[in-house]
């Protein structure tokens, strides 16, 4: 097994020594889903929901998420993200809407935690904006889907279910 990078020889939280770490491009993909009520769907994709556009007010809060990660997550770095991407795909058949987010950067460190932190408060942002309408909601199955960069370099998760189709929402 692996040690653990952010405990010191103490037993102590530490934030990792990434002075002599080399910057390189780097790039991380992440998503998660929310699934709602037939009618939910319906009101979000008419935008009839009281609180506005819920899918634009979503992409936004993922894109503060992502920006303010080192501050919500005690051991990450602060990194200077160069380009944030977040798209919805929402899938009728199932009644579900797909959150992916994608995060680049020029750093020493990567950069899953801030693809992550966009999905998960995207998806929470959709369900305090349509909370009054549907308490049924569930958000599930978040989790990294390829990171590149640094010197463990490309990951990419293995599919074993093809994901189901469905349409991409509008920016």
């Amino acid at each position: 097994m692996k040690k653990l990078t952010h405990i010191n020889q103490k037993g102590d939280a530490q934030l990792v020594d990434i002075t002599d770490k080399a910057i390189s491009h780097r790039k991380a993909t992440a998503e998660g889903s929310i699934q709602l009520n037939k009618e939910t769907l319906k009101l979000i994709q008419n935008n009839m929901i009281k609180k506005g556009d819920v899918l634009n007010t979503a992409r936004i809060a993922g894109i503060q998420a992502a920006k303010k990660t080192w501050e919500l997550i005690p051991l990450c770095h602060s990194i200077s993200l160069t380009k944030i991407d977040i798209n919805f795909i929402i899938n009728k058949k199932n009644n579900t809407i797909t959150c992916q987010s994608s995060c680049e950067c020029f750093a020493q460190t990567g950069l899953e935690m801030e693809a992550l932190s966009a999905v998960s408060i995207s998806l929470l942002t959709i369900y305090d904006m349509v909370k009054a309408v549907d308490r049924t909601m569930v958000i599930s199955n978040i989790h990294l889907v390829e990171k590149s960069g640094g010197r463990s370099g490309l990951y990419k998760r293995e599919i074993k279910d093809k994901p189901k189709k469905g349409v991409k929402a509008k920016k």
